[in-house]
């Protein structure tokens, strides 16, 4: 295994570091006091619109997607990297280079999945950022962890023509965004099937489709992420779409949410990092600007523990995030399956300690509104229930490990 950068990667990352300080950064102040003076807290600040169109004449746009015919073409191992550095300014750097969630798995499944009709007509825009996407799997009936339990029904038209929605969808990233224009919806075609697996697919519903009902924004944490098109409550209320509307197959469903979470994954640990590297540089100068007990806070001896174990931390979990790239251009995700689970439990639970940390040494100052580390909390600590909780990758790994002595 080799993890030195590439020349592309290197030219990449000297780019992106550079926009980042000479653009984003400045950016997040900018954002929030635009942001007040919207007509509607979900519409896009103007600035994020000017972050879109430098980063797409800078040639930073769409890093995420492997395939060079629709993306950048870079590998895993090239992309982590630079993913990271995004992570440092969650909000806004991922959706200034068009590589936010949930529209880069969106992209990923209409790039393998969809057909020319589809992707000419959803890909395209999306690619472009000309417009905003929203995946709808998670239920608030049922313990979602477990996807084969979902009960929204997709059901066949007499006639064979379309597909007729029923359902209650919740925490649906994106779909508050005015621009969230297209929905990639899960639910049960086959719902009486032998294989738990296969009684699910995939249609696209288009967001102005009657019967498709916006009811509420779920806050996480208190947040409303606005920058990520909120988290909104969609119930279908017998939506009916053309049956070309489906993605793949009947009973594809479940495979295609798996190709589509592998990626998500990786993608998610590379950025907690960046989330991570900001929370110690934001320590790190608060210990040397405050004094306390007649010394700086960058003398205690528990302070200096704290971003020497941070440190260690994130250099550990800085090279389990690369291996898994490096395997997943290898030898696939299927072969990487193990360092994958690995770096979804390991990195977000490690990331929310780190953070934790950098909110005490900041003190009253660590929960407000005036530092980013509340909301960089709450996002990692979302994270440990995003594609898949904690315990479900814990109970795979675990059985994974245990097959070998049985």
């Amino acid at each position: 295994m080799d993890f030195a950068f590439d020349a592309r990667t290197e030219e990449l990352r000297a780019k992106l570091l550079a926009f980042m300080d000479e653009h984003v950064y400045p950016a997040e102040a900018v954002a929030d006091e635009q942001r007040a003076q919207l007509a509607s807290p979900w519409d896009t600040p103007p600035v994020v619109e000017e972050l879109k169109a430098e980063a797409k004449r800078q040639g930073l746009w769409n890093l995420f997607l492997p395939d060079a015919q629709y993306g950048a073409g870079l590998t895993n191992l090239q992309y982590a990297p630079l993913a990271e550095i995004t992570g440092r300014s969650p909000q806004l750097a991922p959706t200034a280079l068009n590589c936010a969630a949930p529209d880069t798995g969106n992209m990923e499944v209409l790039t393998q999945f969809g057909d020319e009709r589809q992707k000419k007509q959803w890909l395209e825009p999306l690619l472009a950022g000309e417009i905003r996407s929203a995946f709808a799997m998670t239920e608030p009936e049922v313990a979602s962890s477990d996807a084969t339990n979902i009960t929204t029904l997709i059901e066949r038209s007499a006639d064979g023509s379309e597909y007729v929605i029923t359902g209650r969808k919740w925490y649906i990233s994106g779909a508050m965004n005015p621009d969230c224009k297209i929905f990639i919806v899960m639910g049960k075609t086959d719902p009486d099937g032998s294989d738990i697996r296969r009684q699910q697919s995939m249609v696209l519903v288009p967001r102005d489709t009657p019967g498709l009902e916006i009811r509420r924004a779920m806050q996480v944490y208190g947040y409303e992420d606005h920058y990520h098109g909120g988290h909104a409550e969609v119930v279908f209320d017998r939506v009916r779409v053309p049956a070309g509307n489906l993605i793949g197959e009947e009973g594809g469903g479940f495979a295609i949410a798996q190709a589509r979470l592998g990626p998500g994954r990786i993608h998610h640990c590379m950025r907690l990092i960046g989330m991570a590297e900001r929370a110690i540089e934001l320590m790190c100068r608060r210990a040397v600007a405050r004094t306390a007990f007649g010394k700086p806070l960058a003398q205690q001896g528990v302070v200096q523990e704290w971003i020497a174990d941070a440190r260690v931390a994130v250099e550990q979990l800085r090279l389990l995030v690369l291996k898994t790239a490096w395997l997943m251009d290898t030898v696939g995700n299927k072969g990487a399956h193990t360092e994958i689970q690995s770096i979804k439990i390991a990195t977000p639970r490690t990331v929310v300690d780190i953070i934790d940390r950098a909110v005490q040494l900041h003190g009253a100052g660590g929960v407000s509104q005036d530092f980013p580390l509340a909301e960089l909390w709450a996002a990692a600590r979302t994270l440990r229930l995003a594609d898949g909780p904690d315990e479900v990758h814990q109970r795979s790994l675990a059985r994974r490990e245990l097959k070998k002595y049985l």
